[in-house]
């Protein structure tokens, strides 16, 4: 693998985590009203599929997005901002954490509602389609939305119309605090059930960036040449809880010794240890690196909080309903 390409996953991994792990450490203050759902641990998918994807391709994503969101090169400041309810949050204050958004990188939305994005990342393929260009849709989506229907019917409509969407699927195991063996049927491969509907598929180990990085370029060079829709399947793990910046280990649903088990599979500390024994990059090529990120992160933070809160009669705009007679 090119040099450039090793440094730029490498910081953009380093860059989410390095987020993420802040606004843990933050969040105790009281600033962030609203949930966070980190992806710590999980930052080798979001850094290769959006070095992979180019800039004007689409991406969707679902509840846990602050990675998905940044590996496409979504602004930092203004995720931080909405994040604290700032009006210069890239949803204006308005959504928080699970409702990021930033259209000038091709990020065209996440939501909180399980499996809600996948019929939009499909719909955007269509609106490819239609207008003949070579653009690419991804979808991020986790385990526990290939339990909701639209997931199937999105999948079915996609390889029937020979979409170019590329579905992306961290298997991180956990729904919340359900794991795969009371949610889904004993000896299931989602890969291999997708496949069953006609879609071409893929798995690989989703910590591994280098093999997520050449899997997912490869695949996207096959959908740009109109082969159709594809579905990728990587393995990973969350450490921190499902919602909130604490650890859950205590709470039954998972035990301590696999939590080590997964942290020992850091797909960072993995990296760094392949590019040192390599000599593509020095120790102090690294550390150079970390200030760097901490320096612009430690900025959005401050960008954030000195930011000002929406005014109170923007309560009601960009926000639509449906008028219902009873």
């Amino acid at each position: 693998m090119k040099q450039r390409i090793s440094y730029e996953l490498l910081r953009r991994m380093k860059r989410i985590r390095m987020v993420e792990e802040t606004i843990a450490e933050r969040y105790p203050e009281g600033k962030m009203r609203c949930p966070t759902h980190l992806c710590t641990g999980q930052e080798a998918v979001s850094a290769a599929v959006g070095l992979a994807l180019r800039g004007d391709d689409f991406a969707v994503s679902s509840h846990r997005a602050h990675g998905h969101y940044l590996g496409k090169g979504g602004d930092l400041n203004a995720m931080m901002a909405e994040i604290y309810g700032k009006a210069t949050g890239c949803s204006s204050g308005k959504g928080g954490s699970m409702h990021l958004i930033d259209e000038s990188v091709g990020f065209m939305g996440s939501t909180a509602i399980v499996g809600g994005t996948i019929p939009v990342g499909v719909g955007l393929g269509l609106s490819i389609q239609l207008t003949g260009s070579d653009q690419i849709s991804c979808i991020f989506l986790g385990d526990g939305a290939v339990e909701e229907g639209v997931f199937y019917e999105s999948v079915n409509f996609a390889v029937l119309k020979k979409l170019p969407v590329l579905f992306i699927c961290e298997n991180n195991f956990y729904s919340v605090y359900s794991p795969l063996a009371v949610r889904q049927p004993k000896g299931r491969a989602i890969y291999k059930m997708v496949k069953a509907m006609g879609c071409p598929v893929n798995k690989k180990d989703g910590n591994d960036v280098e093999a997520v990085y050449k899997i997912v370029t490869k695949t996207i060079g096959s959908i740009r040449q109109g082969e159709g829709p594809y579905f990728l399947e990587f393995d990973t793990y969350r450490w921190r809880e499902h919602c909130g910046p604490n650890f859950d280990n205590d709470l039954g649903y998972r035990t301590n010794q696999e939590y080590l088990k997964w942290k020992k599979r850091d797909p960072i500390l993995l990296f760094e240890k392949k590019l040192l024994n390599y000599k593509d990059m020095s120790k102090e090529n690294m550390i150079e690196m970390e200030a760097t990120i901490k320096q612009e992160v430690d900025g959005a933070f401050v960008f954030a909080e000195k930011s000002p809160f929406p005014l109170a009669d923007e309560l009601g705009k960009d926000v639509y309903t449906e008028k219902v007679n009873v």
